[in-house]
């Protein structure tokens, strides 16, 4: 199979192709695209406790704590005691977070607009049931349920 017909090397090309963009709007902003991520998905009115952000992403807690630290030292997070448990923390975004956050959405919703305006609704469609599918084979260990002996 030639590379460029796998699924997942265009897969993994598409995405560093948009990892790359997104890196290079964040560093705009003394920013990086893991930051804007974490501040997306971190509740703008509640917060979120800091135990959920890293399955809700699917990051490694390591990743995850010099990330926080980061955006802690610049402003954009605060940390507050879990009423509901002890022993974690909130997530709060400071004012300075929310206008991260808004600028990060903003990005993710011109990337969104510019991409739908390209591509027709059915290969939209497409795309959304592609990725459905290859999360859900991945999910239920449906890939290499049996190992092939012609693998690797």
């Amino acid at each position: 199979m030639e590379k460029y017909k796998s699924i997942d090397h265009q897969l993994r090309a598409t995405w560093q192709t948009v990892a790359k963009m997104y890196n290079e709007q964040a560093v705009k902003h003394d920013s990086t695209m893991a930051t804007a991520f974490v501040l997306l998905n971190i509740d703008k009115d509640n917060g979120t406790p800091s135990t959920a952000l890293g399955p809700l992403m699917g990051m490694e807690p390591t990743s995850l704590s010099r990330i926080l630290k980061n955006m802690e030292d610049k402003g954009a997070i605060c940390r507050e005691k879990n009423p509901d448990d002890g022993r974690s923390v909130i997530i709060k975004l400071t004012d300075y977070g929310k206008e991260m956050r808004a600028v990060s959405k903003g990005h993710v919703i011109q990337f969104n607009d510019t991409i739908i305006h390209h591509v027709t609704e059915k290969d939209l469609e497409g795309f959304y049931r592609v990725t459905s599918a290859i999360n859900k084979l991945v999910a239920e260990k449906e890939i290499y349920k049996e190992i092939s002996k012609t693998a690797v």
